[in-house]
């Protein structure tokens, strides 16, 4: 007889779990003629999911960067805005990421979205947005994310929650709702203009469709990968 624990573990076990993809494909006829188009259909499709109830935050992405030393490392942001220019995310400009990508200004993002079967990856050198840019989103931001900018020194060694609920107090002191928050000089947006968009859709037997957008002089091609 299987003791409970035997259940529960081999519940628990990675090797043992498995997930059958039935969804439809995607061949090259289906794509758009740019990837940023293309994108823009499946992000519809992930709001629509999620307004569905299916996933959540579609515009969250895994960002992934390496330091001088090409020591990786990767993190959850959020996407605020993209174009034919590139995709954009705002963060501390002293925080990990940010010291990375001032050393390597390169760097890859992942949209996870597990819950139709999709990802989208995208790798390409990376850039600071305008301080036009970073104002503009920055005052669309709620009053308490704009504090929030200000009182946290992103990714720094700090003894106690309390000291940074101290810090948030005495800056929400200085700058009262209703009151206009300045933006932080030591946080803004980058930008990653894609060099490459994969395009990756579940398929039945791990046999899944993978449609790569390469950036080439004069416009993009595209190549599928083996799954």
């Amino acid at each position: 007889m299987r003791e409970p624990h035997d259940d529960m573990q081999s519940r628990s076990d990675p090797a043992a779990m498995r997930k059958r993809y039935r969804t439809t494909g995607i061949s090259e006829d289906d794509l758009a003629a740019e990837p940023y188009a293309q994108f823009a259909r499946w992000f519809a499709d992930a709001v629509a999911a999620t307004e569905a109830g299916i996933m959540a935050e579609p515009n969250a992405m895994v960002l992934s960067t390496a330091d001088a030393e090409g020591l990786p490392s990767s993190r959850t942001v959020l996407l605020k805005g993209y174009d034919k220019r590139g995709f954009v995310f705002f963060t501390n400009y002293g925080s990990r990421k940010g010291r990375a990508l001032a050393a390597n200004p390169r760097a890859s993002l992942l949209f996870p979205w597990h819950a139709i079967a999709r990802q989208v990856i995208v790798g390409g050198p990376v850039t600071k947005v305008s301080p036009e840019e970073t104002a503009a989103y920055f005052r669309s931001r709620p009053h308490g994310s704009q504090i929030g900018a200000w009182a946290s020194e992103q990714s720094s060694v700090v003894d106690s929650r309390a000291l940074i609920e101290k810090r948030y107090a005495e800056l929400a002191a200085r700058w009262p709702e209703g009151t206009e928050v300045p933006v932080p000089p030591f946080w803004g947006g980058f930008r990653v203009d894609a060099a490459s968009v994969e395009f990756w859709q579940g398929r039945e037997n791990r046999l899944h469709d993978r449609l790569r957008y390469v950036r080439e002089a004069g416009g993009w091609s595209v190549e599928r990968l083996e799954p």
